[in-house]
Order: C-alpha cells, then sequence, then structure tokens
C-alpha cells in the first residue's frame, strides 16, 4: 500500500515503527506496520495523536510526551508502564475507545472526538 495522503496527513503502511509498537505519529505521519493497518481502533488512537500533534505544535507535543516518559522512568515505571502513564497516550486511547464504541452503536463517524 505505501504512502497515502488521506486530508491533511499521510499513512505510511510499512513504513518504520519502534520495536514493539504497531504504529507511531509523528506530526502529519501515520506510520502504521503493515499486519495492523487494517485495524481500525489502532488508526483512530493514532487519528487522536494527529488531533493532539495539529493543536500542541510539535515543541509542546514533544515536551509533554517525552517529559511525562521521563518523569514515569524517574519514579521506577519500566518502560511499557511509563508509556502507558503518558497524559497524552492516555487520552488517544480514550479517544479511540470512544470513536469505536461510536461506530458500533452507529451513532458517530467513528472518527476520534476533538482534542480539548
Amino acid at each position: 500500500m505505501g504512502l497515502e495522503r488521506r486530508g491533511d496527513h499521510w499513512v505510511w503502511v510499512g513504513g518504520p515503527v519502534p520495536p514493539g509498537s504497531d504504529a507511531i505519529t509523528v506530526w502529519r505521519v501515520i506510520s502504521v506496520r503493515r499486519r495492523s493497518a487494517a485495524n481500525a481502533h489502532l488508526m483512530r488512537h493514532e487519528e487522536a495523536h494527529l488531533a493532539q500533534w495539529r493543536e500542541l505544535g510539535v515543541a509542546r507535543f514533544l515536551t509533554e510526551y517525552l517529559g511525562a516518559y521521563v518523569r514515569g522512568r524517574l519514579h521506577g515505571y519500566g518502560h511499557k508502564a511509563a508509556y502507558r502513564l503518558i497524559p497524552l497516550e492516555v487520552e488517544a486511547e480514550q479517544a479511540a475507545v470512544d470513536a469505536t464504541h461510536a461506530a458500533e452503536r452507529g451513532t458517530g463517524d467513528g472518527a476520534p472526538p476533538a482534542v480539548t
């Protein structure tokens, strides 16, 4: 499938993804493993990150995201726990859950709610 433009962002199926992850969003690019590209919940999660990048901008997103991760590690959490406790990750996952439930009920378009 490769690189595909979707509105104001790109989806790169088969692009680089960190070990142990299925996808990563950096600014306006979602890079997703081929085996995970059809996972609607995952894509909603990554689309929520797109909204965060848009709202916060590059510098603030990276400061908040990486700062939260480092604080988690400094408090003694391992990699996975520190990652799961990043507020932007928690928010993106909740947005994906909400959008998935709305799509299943037929009460929404399945897009994640705007980040506020």
